[in-house]
């Protein structure tokens, strides 16, 4: 463990890129090291080919996506229909289950994020609920927008039961940024989208990092533009179990959650809304 102020970086990767999504975090991985964070998707697309996702389900987790340059138009299998505009946030926690149906559209080059958070027993089955931030409505200071947590006095509009600290940083040529790890946070990743991105004697360039544990502040200096992730939480102390769109902590919340999601698909099926198995 590192034990000063400063981190060290234990762990990178440029993850899997599948089509627009590059795949950086997955439970079966990097999602063991750094949870409740357990999934991240970058999607990078040219204008007008961003991803299209039919009805699909989930249980257990809550999504944030981060759409950086277009706009998301978010359905779920409970009749929601909701907008969100570029630089807004779209919240969706499963709980239970639900199955949402997600489309992606504008006239510049896409960019954006989603990342999965597995819950805590007392929400991984709680009920489903789906909530949007419009960009003016993202918690932002200096050079900082919140997307999850507190940081700094500002508080995201976001009830996340996770005690987490989840930003984005955009950084000219040259600045620099230091983040302080918020009191009883243990660890912190962060991710290089755009620029070069100089943290704890390395540089980092379209890169996920994890850092060790046990450090209290990390500098960040930017060489060209940069924009990069980061996210900081409390131990997560409870195991991860997997199923096929869902993340529970115990295999009898697994069960409840597939049990869930699998009435609900039967019903979109009855109303022809799903291709029949």
């Amino acid at each position: 463990m590192n034990t000063s102020t400063s981190p060290a970086i234990v762990f990178k990767t440029r993850g899997r890129r599948h089509g627009p999504i590059t795949r950086l975090v997955s439970p079966g991985d990097v999602g063991q090291m750094i949870k409740p964070f357990v999934f991240l998707d970058y999607i990078e697309a040219d204008a007008g080919a961003g991803p299209n996702f039919g009805f699909h389900p989930h249980s257990g987790i809550a999504t944030l996506t981060f759409p950086l340059t277009f706009d998301v138009e978010h359905e779920t299998s409970d009749g929601q229909i909701d907008h969100v505009q570029a630089g807004g946030e779209e919240w969706m926690m499963a709980g239970s289950g639900i199955w949402h149906r997600g489309r992606a559209f504008g006239q510049v080059p896409m960019r954006g994020f989603q990342i999965w958070f597995c819950m805590p027993p007392s929400h991984e089955l709680a009920t489903p609920r789906a909530l949007f931030i419009q960009p003016n409505e993202v918690p932002s200071l200096g050079p900082v927008k919140l997307l999850l947590g507190s940081y700094q006095g500002l508080h995201s509009p976001i009830p996340s039961p996770n005690d987490v600290c989840y930003v984005w940083v955009s950084l000219q040529d040259g600045e620099r940024w230091t983040f302080s790890l918020p009191s009883g946070h243990d660890r912190a990743w962060v991710f290089a989208q755009e620029g070069q991105l100089h943290v704890a004697g390395d540089t980092l360039e379209r890169e996920l990092a994890v850092f060790d544990t046990g450090f209290t502040t990390v500098s960040f200096e930017a060489q060209g533009a940069c924009g990069f992730l980061l996210g900081s939480t409390a131990p997560y102390s409870h195991d991860l179990h997997l199923g096929y769109y869902s993340v529970h902590s115990s295999a009898e919340a697994l069960f409840k959650g597939e049990e869930g999601i699998q009435h609900i698909g039967q019903r979109l099926r009855d109303a022809g809304l799903l291709t029949p198995a």
